[in-house]
Protein backbone atom coordinates (compact mmCIF):
# COMPACT_ATOMS: atom_id res chain seq x y z
CA UNK A 1 0.00 0.00 0.00
CA UNK A 2 1.09 3.42 -1.15
CA UNK A 3 1.09 6.51 1.16
CA UNK A 4 0.86 9.68 0.34
CA UNK A 5 1.79 12.87 2.26
CA UNK A 6 -0.74 15.57 1.32
CA UNK A 7 1.72 15.53 -2.21
CA UNK A 8 4.57 13.18 -2.11
CA UNK A 9 4.34 9.41 -2.54
CA UNK A 10 6.04 7.16 -0.29
CA UNK A 11 7.39 4.27 -1.44
CA UNK A 12 5.72 1.00 -0.16
CA UNK A 13 8.45 -0.19 2.14
CA UNK A 14 7.96 3.47 4.14
CA UNK A 15 12.07 4.22 3.26
CA UNK A 16 11.43 7.48 1.15
CA UNK A 17 9.58 9.62 -0.70
CA UNK A 18 9.43 11.18 -3.96
CA UNK A 19 9.69 15.03 -4.49
CA UNK A 20 10.34 16.03 -8.01
CA UNK A 21 11.57 12.98 -8.92
CA UNK A 22 13.51 12.31 -6.48
CA UNK A 23 13.46 9.88 -3.60
CA UNK A 24 13.93 11.92 -0.02
CA UNK A 25 14.69 9.44 2.66
CA UNK A 26 12.04 9.31 5.41
CA UNK A 27 12.88 10.06 9.32
CA UNK A 28 13.30 6.57 11.25
CA UNK A 29 9.55 5.41 12.14
CA UNK A 30 11.11 3.37 15.32
CA UNK A 31 11.68 6.54 16.90
CA UNK A 32 10.11 7.28 20.70
CA UNK A 33 7.41 9.44 19.63
CA UNK A 34 8.84 12.20 22.61
CA UNK A 35 12.19 11.66 21.12
CA UNK A 36 10.96 12.26 17.16
CA UNK A 37 9.50 15.68 18.62
CA UNK A 38 12.22 16.76 20.48
CA UNK A 39 14.66 16.20 16.96
CA UNK A 40 12.13 17.81 14.90
CA UNK A 41 12.02 20.92 17.13
CA UNK A 42 15.76 21.23 17.20
CA UNK A 43 15.60 20.41 13.63
CA UNK A 44 13.24 23.71 13.06
CA UNK A 45 14.54 25.88 15.55
CA UNK A 46 18.25 25.20 13.36
CA UNK A 47 16.27 25.81 9.43
CA UNK A 48 15.25 29.15 11.29
CA UNK A 49 18.80 30.17 12.26
CA UNK A 50 19.98 29.53 8.77
CA UNK A 51 17.50 32.41 7.98
CA UNK A 52 18.88 34.36 10.55
CA UNK A 53 22.72 33.76 10.18
CA UNK A 54 23.21 33.83 6.42
CA UNK A 55 24.93 36.84 6.20
CA UNK A 56 27.40 35.55 8.61
CA UNK A 57 29.85 32.69 7.40
CA UNK A 58 30.83 31.09 10.08
CA UNK A 59 27.33 31.13 12.55
CA UNK A 60 26.04 29.64 8.85
CA UNK A 61 28.52 26.87 9.41
CA UNK A 62 27.75 26.31 12.80
CA UNK A 63 23.30 26.23 12.20
CA UNK A 64 23.97 24.02 9.33
CA UNK A 65 26.13 21.52 11.25
CA UNK A 66 23.21 21.60 13.57
CA UNK A 67 20.91 20.52 10.72
CA UNK A 68 22.53 17.99 9.24
CA UNK A 69 23.11 16.67 13.19
CA UNK A 70 19.20 16.86 13.66
CA UNK A 71 18.41 15.08 10.47
CA UNK A 72 21.18 12.33 11.41
CA UNK A 73 19.46 11.91 14.44
CA UNK A 74 16.22 11.46 12.71
CA UNK A 75 17.54 8.82 10.35
CA UNK A 76 17.25 11.39 7.25
CA UNK A 77 21.00 11.24 6.57
CA UNK A 78 23.84 9.16 8.24
CA UNK A 79 23.56 5.21 8.38
CA UNK A 80 20.41 3.68 7.45
CA UNK A 81 18.25 2.93 10.03
CA UNK A 82 16.60 -0.51 8.16
CA UNK A 83 18.55 -3.35 9.45
CA UNK A 84 17.84 -5.90 6.22
CA UNK A 85 21.09 -4.58 4.44
CA UNK A 86 19.31 -2.97 1.63
CA UNK A 87 21.27 -0.40 -0.12
CA UNK A 88 20.41 3.59 0.77
CA UNK A 89 19.00 6.08 -2.56
CA UNK A 90 18.45 8.68 -0.49
CA UNK A 91 18.52 11.64 -3.31
CA UNK A 92 18.87 9.28 -6.27
CA UNK A 93 16.38 10.46 -9.09
CA UNK A 94 13.67 7.12 -8.55
CA UNK A 95 13.82 6.38 -12.19
CA UNK A 96 17.13 4.96 -11.73
CA UNK A 97 16.42 2.74 -8.67
CA UNK A 98 14.45 -0.57 -8.17
CA UNK A 99 11.36 1.84 -7.25
CA UNK A 100 11.19 2.90 -10.80
CA UNK A 101 8.32 0.86 -12.00
CA UNK A 102 6.29 1.57 -8.60
CA UNK A 103 6.64 5.07 -9.53
CA UNK A 104 5.60 4.81 -13.07
CA UNK A 105 2.45 2.48 -11.67
CA UNK A 106 1.29 5.15 -9.41
CA UNK A 107 1.43 7.44 -12.18
CA UNK A 108 3.13 9.70 -10.74
CA UNK A 109 5.46 12.16 -12.92
CA UNK A 110 8.98 12.53 -12.47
Amino acid sequence: MTRRTEQHPHTPDGRYFVVRGRLWRLSNPYLEPQERERLIHELMAARRAVRSVKDDPKALAGVRAQVDAAKRALGERGPVWWTDGAPDYNRKLVKDTPYAEWFSSIGARS
